[in-house]
């Protein structure tokens, strides 16, 4: 078994206690991520994964496994593709922290938003169901799957401009003064709120899904701790990034070949998903600048982390720069 960050032995005893006394046969770490520690367990013959919050001081509504749980589970029954949930954990008194677990899927991840491998046929398919899975989750109403209390009506990008510029000033580095600019023009520039509030993921992107081993078909929409009721415009926007970042920028495609390659451009990968959405309005440079903020803030964290010593994934410290670039692309697109 893998090196973890808690007592082995501890999580046995809890998992005895939940789901019957049995031996585990696996217990290891996933590699990548850098928001919740993930694992593969083995209990009993049942293949599961395993998501915890990291140990020591963490920002308050950050690492949000709770939510995780209640979203994945909830929308099961809705015709989103996610794991079946089996137990979530809420006293950090077993292994440190609370955590989850659910079901163990087989499937293709992809890092690289270029596709490497795979034919141009079938990239334009990964895309072209990355963006009828993501119509698919905002097409649910929030009511209906028992979220309706999952986040505050209206003004969804009033209230996480605030919250991420909170967030930004709340590190104990900061973000340097490209991000502060951001923070300001995103307030000054707020479209008017039209009322439109889905189950918004948060983190919405090729590498957050799993693929049928074999079809351009997601199976499962992953990393929910971002999630809330929200602008599906948010998610549209976050995707919308890796049209304007480089291949070392977090895997981005600009610059790439993509007619060669057979990826969409960003309209026609828009055009899919609104053929299958309920009516949205169209993307605007509000939302990727918005979606280039909140991710830049993200790493500002990650780097806090990693110099606290407690951050998730073990390139921490390489992706923390990643804020300065994204940035970057944000002021270039905003033109400030």
């Amino acid at each position: 078994m893998s090196e973890t960050d808690f007592d082995p032995e501890a999580l046995q005893r809890a998992l005895d206690a939940e789901l019957g006394k049995a031996p585990m046969e696996e217990l290891s770490r996933i590699s990548g991520g850098q928001s919740n520690p993930t694992y593969f367990v083995t209990h009993g013959g049942r293949r599961m994964v395993l998501r915890k919050q990291p140990n020591g001081k963490i920002l308050k509504g950050a690492h949000a496994i709770d939510r995780e749980y209640r979203v994945m589970k909830a929308l099961g029954g809705q015709g989103v593709p996610v794991p079946e949930m089996i137990h979530y954990h809420e006293d950090a008194g077993a292994i440190g922290t609370p955590f989850y677990l659910m079901e163990r899927l087989d499937g293709r991840v992809f890092e690289d938003c270029s596709l490497p491998g795979l034919e141009p046929g079938e990239r334009r398919a990964i895309y072209d169901a990355m963006a009828q899975a993501m119509a698919r989750m905002h097409a649910v109403d929030p009511e209906a799957a028992g979220l309706g209390d999952y986040g505050k009506p209206g003004n969804y990008f009033e209230r996480q401009v605030a919250r991420w510029t909170r967030q930004l000033r709340a590190s104990e580095q900061g973000g340097g003064p490209e991000l502060e600019r951001l923070a300001d023009w995103l307030a000054e520039n707020l479209p008017e709120d039209d009322g439109l509030s889905a189950v918004a993921h948060g983190d919405f992107r090729l590498g957050n899904m799993m693929f049928h081993p074999t079809e351009p078909r997601v199976i499962a929409i992953l990393d929910w701790e971002l999630s809330t009721l929200g602008h599906p415009l948010a998610d549209l926007g976050f995707c919308g990034m890796t049209w304007h970042t480089a291949p070392d920028e977090y895997g981005g495609i600009l610059g790439l070949d993509r007619e060669a390659l057979g990826i969409p451009d960003l309209a026609t990968f828009e055009a899919e998903y609104h053929a299958h959405a309920r009516p949205t309005p169209p993307l605007r440079d509000f939302h990727v600048i918005f979606s280039f903020f909140r991710f830049a803030v993200i790493f500002v964290g990650i780097a806090d982390r990693a110099r606290a010593g407690n951050a998730a994934g073990s390139n921490a410290e390489e992706v923390g720069p990643l804020a300065q670039a994204f940035a970057r692309r944000a002021v270039d697109l905003a033109g400030i």
